[in-house]
């Protein structure tokens, strides 16, 4: 859980930056957009292969020809 204080002379707008890369290091958003809908097994598995899939393509060195 993402927690911050406000310090001695800080300003609102500074401690609102620090929360917001506070609650994107803890991946808080990536968690709940998981958890909003449910995914059937079989269609968790195509999901992971599909960014797998994504990855090694990212990963793969260009042949220019």
């Amino acid at each position: 859980m993402a927690e911050v204080t406000i310090q001695d002379g800080e300003s609102l707008e500074a401690a609102l930056r620090r929360f917001k890369r506070k609650v994107q290091q803890e991946d808080i958003i990536k968690e709940i957009k998981r958890h909003s809908y449910y995914l059937k097994p079989g269609e968790k598995k195509r999901v992971k292969a599909a960014l797998a899939r994504k990855r090694n393509r990212k990963k793969r060195p260009r042949d220019f020809e």
